[in-house]
């Protein structure tokens, strides 16, 4: 079945008249990756906005969810869980906490640190705004049968696996 042509075809077509020498088909798919990015990007902070979340406090708050009932994290957990910059981990947090959804404890097992929790309020608001963020995920997809979903899903786990630094083995 053949696909009406979209905004990457044209800048694909528009690289082949001005570089025919190149070949951009590999162009076509990172671009469409990267568009595809940007507008599920912005269909989640539009749906999370409702909860008065950025994409980035959701994901701290969903990280400290998924923790589990006794949860709490150490920052530098919720850093390697949520790949943000230590600063802007601090600034999301001081946020967070400013708005009573989560706390700050000395950490039991190191007296300099800190463990970060969910609050009754964050969980309550992070519950809610899980529900809405699968209900965006479903929404987005385009109309693939099961099989599709499977295949796509496992191409994009294989070219993530490729991009992402795996550790050694042993480590």
């Amino acid at each position: 079945m053949h696909q009406p042509p979209d905004t990457v075809d044209h800048l694909l077509a528009a690289w082949r008249a001005a570089r025919p020498d190149l070949d951009p088909a590999a162009l076509g798919l990172v671009g469409r990756v990267i568009v595809l990015a940007e507008h599920l990007q912005r269909s989640v902070e539009e749906a999370l906005a409702e909860h008065r979340l950025t994409l980035g406090q959701f994901d701290i708050l969903a990280t400290l969810r998924r923790a589990g009932p006794k949860g709490g994290l150490t920052p530098t957990a919720l850093l390697r869980s949520v790949v943000l910059s230590s600063g802007g981990m601090t600034s999301r947090l001081d946020k967070l906490e400013a708005s009573g959804l989560v706390e700050r404890r000395p950490d039991p097992a190191d007296r300099r640190g800190v463990v970060v929790s969910l609050t009754a309020k964050g969980k309550k608001v992070i519950d809610a705004a899980t529900a809405t963020r699968f209900r965006e995920a479903e929404r987005s997809l385009p109309p693939l049968s099961a099989d599709q979903r499977e295949e796509l899903t496992d191409l994009l786990r294989r070219w993530l696996i490729r991009l992402t630094p795996q550790p050694e083995r042993g480590e």
